[in-house]
């Protein structure tokens, strides 16, 4: 694969934060927009479909273990991360239009058991190689400690041994973490494709807040053990209770750093995230979403939209899962996987020929070449052609941008309260909506949300048409689901500020799928499509942008 003009321009030298900006070794101005690698060096039970009792590295290995003894077990687990992130997945993440990935690390991955702590040689050269990889095809790389020595959350995310922060009770825990990161810097201090070092993935739920005020404290010391043998690489800072709780950040400890927050399942609009965007004009430095998703991509294509008209770099979760449908990849479920869940509940133990067939066949279904692919999870994510945005999701611009309003409703429903628009959200069941949907279940037909718009209203939709694409020379075509409130009405459509003279028009009270038939040559890139009510009122669920060769 040859690496794209653009990526070479933007993919390039040290990553540095200049103010709110991230800039490039060139100057550029970036915004990331990455993939994380969950459940590859820190396995998550809830990735492989796994019970309780099989929710996190220390107590799936233990199954393993117990089903097919010690020898196989490590055999699997050196197959298991050949397999799971390998070149392929780097190319095809680059080739979809991403610029980074975020690496979780487990400490238990690179520590030895032994005193005194020395570090696994061998899986260091496989973070090696996928730093390697992203070198060639241009994806910045951090490097985030997702699960820290002794644990930092006290939950099954880290790989907590007994549900404590041990890394926050424990002395000892805390210098192995610092020695931990000054290793990792010495290492990589060379590597310009390293964008930075994510040094504590979501410390401290609320339930454990007590030791709160000991994480900004650890931040300074590795931040120093860290400048001690690398002054180039930018240092991220994650606040507490899954990353949510910014008041530990009381003061800037480096020059060179960015803030990082997570965001699921939430409202997708600005006030859910105000308080981040406040915090960075506070300490005027960058700010990134490091992690949401598991969710639909209906809300994919409002919330990295979100991040996207805000400047905020963003990290999707996650690249690989078992089963799902809301991650680019999904591992196909071996067969006889069932055995596994029902012995990790208490059921009967498999014996170890069967367990070993099954665990085997997981391992062969593991490169991206095995797994179910689906292109339409990046491309809710970018924006892509083709897409189809819910029309609650037009742009976070602000009025006389991505709205325009001739009245105001006079009412709130809770969402995009603060965006400016009061505009008339339209649900049948609720008066609020609901976000709360996860693991990749679709929103019912009756809790699609719709916006009403009067004559003289206007939203405005963006989408990207990626160089390199399959349909760089195609026609475009656009589709609106509306329905008229009195019966009849018309829409305007113009593309990047041009007229395209063309109406969409609704008649009757149902709901109708109308196309706007004449073909739209655009060029790769960011466009813009504008939707403007000229006639009586109408209500909107979704457009849809499409080359024309999907039209059948």
């Amino acid at each position: 694969m040859s690496v794209p003009e653009n990526k070479e321009h933007e993919v390039t030298g040290f990553l540095r934060a200049e103010g709110r900006k991230l800039v490039n070794g060139e100057g550029r101005e970036i915004v990331l927009r990455g993939v994380g690698f969950g459940s590859w060096l820190l396995p998550e039970g809830y990735m492989w479909c796994f019970p309780e009792k099989g929710d996190r590295p220390r107590r799936i290995e233990r199954m393993i273990e117990e089903l097919v003894g010690r020898e196989k077990a490590e055999r699997f687990w050196e197959i298991y991360y050949d397999r799971y992130i390998a070149e392929p997945d780097i190319e095809r993440i680059a080739e979809e239009g991403f610029n980074s990935v975020r690496v979780p690390i487990n400490a238990r991955f690179l520590l030895e058991d032994e005193e005194p702590v020395r570090y696994k040689e061998r899986h260091l050269q496989l973070i090696d190689k996928v730093i390697d990889w992203c070198r060639k095809y241009r994806l910045y790389v951090i490097l985030d400690l997702h699960g820290a020595p002794g644990g930092q959350t006290g939950t099954n995310i880290d790989d907590s041994e007994f549900d404590q922060p041990e890394l926050f009770t424990d002395e000892r825990n805390q210098r192995i973490t610092v020695d931990l990161w000054a290793m990792l810097a010495d290492r990589y201090k060379d590597e310009w494709i390293v964008a930075g070092y994510d040094l504590l993935n979501e410390p401290l739920p609320d339930w454990f807040a007590k030791y709160n005020d000991q994480i900004m404290p650890l931040y300074k010391d590795i931040v120093k053990a860290i400048r001690d043998v690398d002054d180039r690489h930018m240092i991220i800072l994650e606040g507490a209770h899954w990353s949510t709780d910014w008041s530990i950040f009381n003061e800037v400890i480096d020059d060179n750093v960015m803030l990082q927050f997570h965001k699921y399942w939430n409202n997708p609009d600005t006030e859910s995230i105000q308080v981040y965007l406040d915090k960075r004009e506070e300490w005027n430095v960058p700010i990134f979403m490091g992690e949401g998703g598991e969710n639909n991509k209906e809300w994919y294509t409002g919330a990295f939209r979100m991040f996207e008209d805000h400047e905020i770099s963003w990290n999707f979760w996650t690249w690989k899962k078992m089963d799902r449908n809301n991650s680019p990849c999904s591992i196909i479920m071996p067969n006889g996987w069932q055995l596994l869940v029902d012995y990790l509940e208490g059921g009967v133990k498999p014996d170890e020929a069967t367990a070993a067939q099954v665990l085997w066949e997981y391992l062969d279904n593991l490169p991206i070449e095995k797994c179910v692919y689906y292109p339409e999870v990046a491309g809710a994510l970018l924006r892509k052609c083709p897409v189809r945005i819910p029309a609650i999701f037009y742009g976070y611009k602000g009025a006389g941008v991505s709205f325009g309003i001739s009245e105001r409703s006079g009412r709130s429903i809770g969402f995009r309260a603060n965006d400016g628009t009061d505009i008339r959200f339209i649900d049948s069941e609720r008066t609020v909506p609901n976000f709360q949907h996860g693991r990749g279940e679709p929103w019912q037909s009756d809790e699609k949300l719709c916006v009403q718009l009067a004559p003289g209203d206007w939203l405005a939709y963006e989408f990207n048409i990626p160089v390199g694409s399959n349909f760089e020379s195609s026609l475009y075509s656009i589709s609106i689901r509306l329905c008229a409130v009195n019966g009849k009405a018309r829409i305007e459509i113009s593309v990047d500020g041009a007229a395209t003279n063309g109406y969409a028009d609704a008649n009757g009270w149902s709901w109708e799928n109308v196309r706007f038939e004449e073909g739209i040559r655009l060029r790769p890139g960011l466009h813009r499509v504008k939707l403007a009510t000229i006639e009586h009122p109408v209500r909107i669920e979704w457009l849809e942008v499409v080359p024309t060769s999907f039209i059948d």
